[in-house]
């Protein structure tokens, strides 16, 4: 009798913990869809495959993995419907920082808080170019030239958004004058640089590397608290790590970086935030990865948790204090 109530209780007690174990396993049972908030081909799109199909070949999940881009809005697309439907555990939603700065600037079928972070895989630098013939040689004579007449033309993506968001940050940071020209995308604005229609433009690496590599474009200074990562010769005389900073190049900016974000439905459970988190976790760590961080220059870095809250926070300050400064917020 002692040894039956002894066994009763045991069970008992383990029946939580338990219970706490099988609910912690949690793992997806039907296909997974990763929505990408741009179109085909577009940053955000390669960051999301790649992680596809690094996930299929080292079988990080047991169901298939379907893609599916909704990049219209400038992205909003995307974040309405992955936003949609507040419970669901199977979609997925790949951006960058825009999930949460494009309701700031304009009225969206979403918002902000009907998200909650999984990860930040990846930072995208952002430089100051300009034309390879232009006699601008580093990045003072850059913010003398701006300071003079009509200032400069300087190119970027979309508006509203991070490239002009970063001219304005040097515009009111270095007292010099840019006059914004916004295209379709840094591809674009990349075009148009190399062929001297606009002064300079704020593209990232992946952006400008073929017109560098050309030799068409000139990078001054990379907008981060360090150089970018030792790696091969771009050119035949310049590595990326040989960019300097911008502000060991009379730039007072510290940095300036756009993180590439994977996020869920904020009414998904924990333990299905925790497991796609631990997924991408794994990812970083292989050699696919590192191939796909090293070919798209970007600064590797993983980000979840507090930790990614706290930065989501404070990159949030920081564009609200422009859109306020612009009158660029939404009313």
């Amino acid at each position: 009798m002692f040894k039956t109530q002894t066994l009763t209780v045991a069970l008992a007690t383990a029946l939580p913990l338990f219970c706490a174990t099988a609910q912690a396993a949690w793992t997806p049972e039907k296909p997974v869809e990763f929505v990408v908030t741009s179109g085909a081909g577009g940053g955000t799109d390669t960051f999301a495959r790649t992680i596809q199909s690094i996930i299929i070949k080292n079988k990080l999940m047991n169901v298939p993995i379907v893609v599916v881009n909704k990049g219209g809005g400038a992205g909003s697309e995307g974040f309405v419907y992955g936003s949609s439907e507040q419970t669901n555990p199977h979609r997925v939603t790949f951006g960058t920082n825009n999930e949460y700065l494009l309701p700031l600037v304009a009225k969206m079928g979403y918002s902000a808080d009907k998200f909650v972070p999984v990860a930040a895989m990846a930072l995208d630098e952002f430089l100051i170019w300009v034309n390879a013939k232009s006699p601008i040689q580093d990045a003072k004579s850059f913010i003398d030239a701006a300071k003079q007449g009509d200032g400069l033309r300087m190119g970027g993506s979309q508006s509203k958004d991070t490239d002009q968001t970063l001219v304005s940050i040097i515009s009111e940071t270095t007292g010099g004058k840019f006059t914004y020209i916004p295209f379709k995308s840094g591809g674009e604005a990349a075009v148009q640089l190399a062929g001297g229609h606009i002064d300079s433009n704020v593209n990232n690496p992946n952006e400008n590397i073929g017109q560098w590599k050309a030799n068409m474009v000139r990078p001054l200074c990379v907008f981060s608290s360090k150089r970018m990562a030792a790696g091969p010769k771009v050119t035949k005389t310049m590595s990326w790590a040989e960019i300097p900073t911008c502000r060991e190049a009379g730039v007072p900016i510290d940095a300036y970086q756009m993180p590439r974000t994977i996020w869920l439905a904020a009414g998904v459970p924990q333990e299905v935030v925790s497991f796609y988190s631990e997924v991408m976790d794994k990812v970083r760590h292989t050699p696919e990865w590192k191939a796909y961080i090293e070919r798209t220059s970007q600064t590797e870095t993983f980000m979840s948790g507090d930790e990614l809250r706290k930065y989501i926070e404070q990159d949030t300050a920081r564009a609200r204090g422009v859109f306020e400064r612009e009158k660029w917020l939404a009313r």
